[in-house]
């Protein structure tokens, strides 16, 4: 067991109640990418997937059943993850970056990884990065790229000590794996997939780099870090953002036709598989008791996977919530989220709201690290509701969260605010849809107790409600925060007129 001294004491504030422990817990986080919160049968009754080992996970974890990302897309959603930061607050106002972006973190931010590695943590990141970082001669354009030379302002500047992946999505070129901050290996030739669902973009690939083998190519990499780790005195936080179920759908030979609903069904279930490997090498390390597993997901089902066609066969991967990825309906920011710590955390759900963002100050308490004003703005303290088996008041005041296209909504308790005549992405009715959106509302109010799936607009009927949650949207914008504490300075933006303007019906 690895042993870190904490002091006797209990935090206060943001930090919340902790109770010290002499053992300071190894962290893995793991990012699935594009998977619904109907996707894990834990969560879903209905569900036509069978998700043994996430479902085994449940049973020993703290489950959230009402956890959002901050994103219903990639990029913002990991900036969130990684900073405790509202991912409108960074340079990158709407959509994702792509694989030859450059860094969205400036080095002189705090990150989840920085954070701990100052606790005595050794931090490490393996699989999907998506943030940007710069690639040798970019300047010069994406086909000057020297892979021979190193990549900059990468993980490894923003605190973590090692590094392995690729820089987009798996579906994004260049298609070349970074160790550290070299390419493994210089592109010799250009890849292209057009399948429905296996289909990637044309795009210079490394001869090492083969995308039917990245999943459990980067899972047998995670899991002989847990092994080493195990040798080591510190403990380790180790952030694993897996590249699916998300395009190219590319379940391997084992799992192919073993869902009965199509390709996407069986790269859910190779996903769930990589989960099940990873609780062995924990188990395997013998630090099982004393290393928190977090698992996720980045944003809801895209329509990428064949959801119309896999709904016809029973199966709803964003559960009953209304759209998916891209969206600021639940469909596309309310995902499967549970915390297991087998030597402390009691096993049960916890119903009341929270983001990913939160992970940053829990981090921060369990290490009995006080936050400054300029680091996790948008990140409260989850132990309380970890701790008790009960039901205990709202953590957070309100979520706010964003869509593909730079669209907002806030979440208080039942009530939920659109800033947005639309879907704010790609469902029905599209930003783009002007004939559709004539004579509708601006906004859009719903009780998401009573309309979980978002289907009456209310906000002609609680003129009030809406007033209250558009002060709370003001002033996080504003302030440059949401949780407590002194007001930092955002990016640029428009985001204080765009509401301002929005809420006014212009």
């Amino acid at each position: 067991m690895k042993k870190h001294l904490l002091p006797s004491l209990l935090l206060t504030g943001l930090a919340g109640p902790v109770l010290a422990n002499p053992d300071t817990p190894n962290i893995i986080f793991i990012l699935a990418d594009d998977m619904g919160y109907g996707d894990v049968s834990y969560l879903n009754p209905s569900s036509r997937i069978k998700t043994e080992n996430l479902d085994r996970m449940a049973g020993e974890s703290v489950v959230f059943l009402d956890a959002h990302s901050s994103s219903s897309v990639s990029t913002p959603t990991r900036y969130g993850i990684l900073t405790g930061r509202y991912n409108w607050r960074s340079t990158l106002k709407s959509s994702v970056l792509d694989g030859y972006s450059k860094a969205l973190i400036p080095s002189g931010r705090e990150t989840l990884a920085s954070m701990l590695k100052k606790q005595g943590y050794q931090t490490a990141a393996i699989g999907k990065w998506h943030l940007g970082w710069d690639w040798n001669n970019i300047e010069s354009g994406i086909d000057k790229v020297d892979f021979s030379q190193p990549i900059t302002h990468g993980p490894t500047t923003l605190g973590f000590d090692y590094f392995y992946g690729f820089s987009g999505s798996l579906d994004m070129p260049p298609y070349v794996y970074v160790e550290n901050d070299r390419p493994t290996m210089t592109p010799d030739r250009n890849t292209e997939n057009k399948g429905k669902y296996s289909w990637w973009r044309n795009g210079p690939t490394s001869p090492d780099f083969h995308h039917e083998e990245v999943l459990p190519h980067l899972t047998d990499k995670a899991c002989a870090y847990i092994h080493s780790q195990s040798k080591s005195s510190a403990p380790y936080f180790l952030y694993l953002p897996l590249p699916a179920p998300h395009t190219p759908i590319l379940p391997s030979e084992e799992f192919r036709g073993k869902s009965g609903i199509g390709e996407y069904g069986d790269f859910v279930l190779m996903v769930d598989a990589m989960v099940g490997k990873i609780l062995k090498a924990v188990r395997e390390s013998g630090e099982e008791e004393n290393t928190i597993i977090v698992f996720t997901t980045d944003n809801g089902c895209s329509p990428a996977a064949g959801i119309d066609e896999m709904e016809k066969l029973g199966h709803h991967a964003n559960h009953i919530y209304r759209g998916h990825k891209s969206d600021l309906f639940d469909g596309g920011h309310r995902i499967p989220c549970m915390i297991r710590w087998k030597g402390e955390f009691r096993p049960h759900s916890v119903a009341q709201t929270i983001c990913l963002t939160d992970f940053y100050a829990t981090f921060a308490a369990i290490n009995q690290y006080q936050l400054k004003d300029s680091e996790g703005e948008d990140s409260y303290n989850l132990l309380p509701a970890i701790r008790s088996i009960d039901e205990i008041p709202a953590i957070r005041e309100a979520t706010v969260h964003h869509s593909i296209d730079g669209e907002f909504t806030i979440r208080q308790g039942k009530w939920k605010l659109l800033f947005s005549a639309s879907s704010g992405g790609w469902s029905s009715p599209k930003p783009q849809d002007k004939a559709l959106l004539k004579g509708l509302p601006a906004m859009q109010l719903y009780d998401m107790n009573a309309d979980p799936r978002e289907r009456r607009n209310l906000v002609n009927e609680y003129p009030e409600k809406v007033r209250e949650l558009q002060e709370i949207m003001w002033r996080y914008i504003k302030d440059g925060r949401s949780t407590p504490g002194q007001p930092q300075p955002n990016d640029p933006c428009d985001k204080w007129e765009q509401i301002k303007a929005i809420s006014a019906g212009k």
